[in-house]
């Protein structure tokens, strides 16, 4: 399972709404946040994602991305979390974060590390690592990338019992990529029964920034892009004053990728009751989606889709 939620959709600051910047990830029983704007505890309990967060990845420090921390924590110890949190923020973050952590002076029950993650570099999880890439907009700000590592090939059991191979751990070991000796000494290669490795999940966070090649490279082939979309063409040139895109733009930069699904999110407040707008302008490049708070998208692999529409 890899599931997106959406917590917040607005940008700089929330509105009746909308919440500013969070994303929870949700993988095989873990859970990531991406951004931590103020009010995000009251956005995880709003939406039922829980508070089993593993790690947190802040994009940029911009209040709106990253002000929610000492909030979160202090909830989490008073529900009596206890295991270590890992805070992860781009190059030159770790002063700031550590200080907004320690707002408030409330001693929290579990540790907390910070770290830093520049843009280039990634951290590594079982199957699977997030990774930051650069973006343009402000010192140190990164995008962030979940990406799945390869997946064993199609096993197949018809022609692995035609070949003579018994069932139980010489299937197994034929699916690792072992070769197998039967009983009567002809070898069976995994090559004989198992397909290609198939790809496993991308999903990638723009984070703020103007659309630029490095989210292109970040994003190509993904299979969901959460792409900023904070003015409307008519506000291009604010966008390109505060290194922020257009929703035309995010569009344009999923077509390039060649992403499967786009989504566009982090609206300016003056379209908080008319994101419909940066939508139809999304539109005019390709389909798109536009993000409400709660917002909630199950990631599928790319052959699996292929089978249903087939």
């Amino acid at each position: 399972m890899l599931r997106i939620t959406v917590l917040g959709t607005s940008s700089s600051r929330p509105t009746v709404r909308r919440n500013v910047s969070s994303v929870a990830v949700q993988r095989e029983g873990e859970m990531f946040l991406f951004d931590c704007g103020e009010g995000t505890q009251r956005q995880m309990m709003r939406f039922g994602v829980g508070f089993g967060v593993r790690e947190i990845f802040i994009s940029h420090l911009h209040a709106d991305h990253y002000l929610g921390l000492p909030g979160l924590l202090r909830t989490m110890s008073l529900q009596g979390r206890e295991d270590e949190l890992v805070v992860w923020g781009g190059a030159g973050t770790e002063a700031t974060l550590r200080s907004a952590i320690e707002l408030g002076g409330d001693r929290l029950q579990f540790p907390v590390a910070v770290r830093e993650l520049p843009a280039g570099e990634a951290a590594r999880y079982g199957g699977f690592e997030i990774r930051a890439f650069p973006v343009e907009h402000t010192p140190g700000s990164v995008g962030l990338a979940l990406v799945e590592d390869d997946r064993l090939g199609r096993f197949n059991v018809r022609k692995a019992r035609e070949l003579g191979v018994a069932e139980g751990p010489d299937f197994g070991r034929l699916h690792r990529g072992e070769d197998v000796r039967l009983e009567s000494g002809t070898v069976v290669t995994a090559e004989d029964v198992v397909g290609p490795t198939r790809p496993g999940r991308t999903f990638v966070f723009s984070g703020d920034t103007r659309p630029c090649e490095s989210t292109v490279e970040a994003a190509r082939g993904a299979d969901l892009l959460l792409h900023e979309a904070t003015f409307s063409e008519e506000e291009r040139a604010r966008a390109r004053e505060t290194r922020h895109s257009t929703a035309r733009e995010a569009a344009s930069v999923a077509r390039e990728a060649g992403v499967r699904k786009l989504v566009i999110t982090h609206f300016s407040a003056r379209y908080s009751e008319q994101a419909y707008r940066l939508l139809k302008e999304a539109e005019t490049v390709r389909p798109a989606v536009a993000a409400e708070d709660g917002l909630s998208v199950e990631v599928p692999f790319a052959d699996e889709m292929a089978g249903s529409s087939g």
